[in-house]
C-alpha cells in the first residue's frame, strides 16, 4: 500500500463509527470484512428482486402487452412459497448433518433453485414474446414456462435469505446481532441500488437479445456471490452430537409457543399489513413512468435506484435512533405516515407531467419502507426466544413476503379493474394506477390503527421500568 491509500485509511479509520455506518457490529471473532462478504446473499437476493420487479414487470406489460393482472400475479408467484419461511429457519435451527453444518446445506439447494429458474426464464421469455404468432408455440406454454422459472427464482430466494440471515445471527453475539441483521438488509438495499444502475445502462438500448444476456449475467453472478460468501463461513462440528431420549419439538409445537408470545399475533397482522401497503405499486411503478410519463426502459429500470436509496436512507436513520433504545413499533409508525404523502406525491405527478415529482415520490416510498422494515425486523429480533433465531426471522419474512405477494397481485388487479371502469366515469389512462395508490394509502391507516396498541404497551413498560 502506497503513502497516499494509507493516509487515507488512516482519515476513514479515523472518522469512527459515527460516520461509518453498521462499523460497529464487527467484533474480534466476526470481522467487517468477513460479515461483508457473507451479505453477498443479500447482494444476489437485490439483484434478483430487481429483475424480477423492476425491470421484467415493465418489459412484459409494454413491450411485450402482457396484461398487467397476469403480469402481477406471475411476479407474485415467488411468493407463494413465503409462508414456509418459518419452516425453513425451523428446519435449519434443528438440522444435523453428516458434515457438520447447519446452514450451508440449506443456502446451497437454495442458490441451485435461484439459479435453475434464471436459467429458465430467458427461454421462456422466448415463447411468451412470440405468442400468437404464425408457426409459434401456445400462448399457455411461454406463461406456464415463465412462471415456472418465476417460482423456482422465489423459492431459492426465499432459502438462500432466511438461512443467511439466520447464518449471520449465529455467528455474531447476542449484543451485535440487530445490528448485523440491519447491515444485511442494508446490503439488500446497496446490491438493489447497484444492479438497478446497472440494468438500466445495460438496458438503455432495448432488444430481446440484450435483456436475454441481463438474466444469463445474473444467473452466472448468484452462484459466484453465493459461493464466495459461504466459503468457511459456518464452522463444522465434526462430533456429532448424540441422540437424546426425548423426543425433539415438532415444528407445530414449537410454532404454537412461538405464537403464544404477547402480542405476537398483532406483530405479525401490523408486518403482513403495512407491507402489502407498500408493495401494492412495486408492479406498477415502471409500467406508470413508461406509459403515463414516457419514461425509456432505462429511464424507468432507475425508478428501482430512487426506491432503494430512500430505503437505504430509512435503514441507516432508523438504526442510528433505535440503537439509542427508541420504540421499534414507533420507528415503523414513522414510516407509515411518511408513506402517505409520498403516494399522494406519485399520483400528482400525472396531472403535472413531473418527472422530479415522481421521482421525489419514489424515493419517499422507499424512505417511509425503510423505517417500517426496519423498525419491525428490530422488534421481532428483540423478542426472539432464546435458540429460535431462524424460526423468528423465517416467521418475520414469511408474514412480510406474503403481504408482499399480496400486494403485488392485487396491485395489478386492480390496476385492470379500475382501468376497464375509467372510460365510464370519464377518466383518463392513470385511473387505474391512482386506484392502486389510493388502496395504498388506506392500508397505511390500518396498519397504523394495528401498531397504536403496540407503541402503547412499550411505552408504557419503559414508563414502569423507569419508576421502579
Amino acid at each position: 500500500m502506497n503513502r497516499v491509500s494509507k493516509n487515507l485509511m488512516n482519515a476513514w479509520l479515523s472518522m469512527g463509527t459515527r460516520f461509518l455506518p453498521f462499523a460497529d457490529a464487527a467484533t474480534p471473532d466476526l470481522p467487517l470484512s468477513r460479515l461483508l462478504r457473507l451479505s453477498l446473499i443479500q447482494v444476489s437476493v437485490g439483484m434478483c428482486l430487481v429483475l424480477l420487479i423492476g425491470t421484467l414487470n415493465r418489459v412484459m406489460i409494454v413491450e411485450l402487452n402482457v396484461p398487467a393482472s397476469l403480469v402481477g400475479i406471475m411476479i407474485s408467484l415467488p411468493l407463494l412459497f413465503a409462508p414456509f419461511r418459518a419452516v425453513i429457519g425451523f428446519r435449519s435451527d434443528t438440522h444435523k448433518s453428516a458434515l457438520g453444518w447447519r446452514r450451508v446445506p440449506f443456502i446451497y439447494r437454495g442458490t441451485m433453485l435461484q439459479f435453475g429458474g434464471l436459467a429458465l426464464m430467458p427461454f421462456a421469455l422466448l415463447v411468451l414474446a412470440g405468442a400468437g404468432q404464425s408457426g409459434s408455440a401456445p400462448a399457455w406454454i411461454g406463461q406456464s414456462a415463465a412462471a415456472l422459472s418465476f417460482l423456482l427464482v422465489g423459492i431459492g430466494l426465499h432459502t438462500t435469505q432466511t438461512v443467511g440471515l439466520a447464518l449471520a445471527t449465529d455467528l455474531a453475539s447476542v449484543e451485535s446481532q440487530p445490528k448485523v441483521v440491519g447491515l444485511m438488509y442494508v446490503m439488500l438495499l446497496a446490491g438493489t441500488i447497484a444492479s438497478a444502475l446497472i440494468f438500466g445502462a445495460l438496458l438503455a438500448d432495448f432488444s430481446p437479445g440484450r435483456l436475454i444476456q441481463v438474466i444469463q449475467g445474473c444467473a452466472v453472478a448468484t452462484i459466484v456471490f453465493n459461493g464466495i460468501a459461504l466459503w468457511k463461513q459456518e464452522p463444522r462440528r465434526r462430533v456429532l452430537e448424540p441422540v437424546e431420549p426425548e423426543r425433539a419439538p415438532s415444528f407445530s409445537e414449537t410454532w404454537a409457543e412461538f405464537i403464544r408470545q404477547d402480542q405476537a399475533i398483532r406483530r405479525l397482522l401490523a408486518v403482513g399489513v403495512g407491507t402489502m401497503a407498500f408493495s401494492m405499486e412495486e408492479v406498477l411503478l415502471e409500467p406508470y413512468g413508461g406509459q403515463i410519463l414516457d419514461l425509456t426502459v432505462g429511464g424507468t429500470t432507475t425508478l428501482s435506484a430512487a426506491l432503494a436509496v430512500g430505503g437505504l436512507a430509512g435503514f441507516g436513520w432508523a438504526s442510528r435512533v433505535l440503537s439509542r433504545g427508541a420504540d421499534p413499533f414507533r420507528m415503523a409508525g414513522y414510516g407509515a405516515l411518511a408513506g402517505i404523502p409520498a403516494f399522494m406525491a406519485v399520483i400528482a405527478s400525472a396531472p403535472l407531467s413531473s418527472i422530479p415529482l415522481f421521482a421525489a415520490g419514489t424515493m419517499l416510498i422507499g424512505f417511509g419502507a425503510g423505517l417500517f422494515g426496519h423498525g419491525t425486523l428490530t422488534a421481532t429480533m428483540r423478542d426472539a426466544p432464546r435458540n429460535q433465531a431462524g424460526l423468528a426471522l423465517g416467521s418475520w419474512g414469511a408474514v412480510q413476503a406474503t403481504g408482499a405477494g399480496l400486494g403485488i397481485a392485487l396491485g395489478g388487479i386492480l390496476r385492470d379493474v379500475g382501468g376497464a371502469f375509467a372510460p365510464a366515469y370519464g377518466l383518463g389512462e392513470a385511473a387505474g394506477y391512482h386506484f392502486v395508490y389510493c388502496s395504498e394509502i388506506a392500508l397505511l391507516f390500518v396498519a397504523l390503527v394495528t401498531m397504536i396498541p403496540l407503541m402503547r404497551r412499550i411505552g408504557n413498560a419503559e414508563a414502569k421500568m423507569a419508576v421502579s
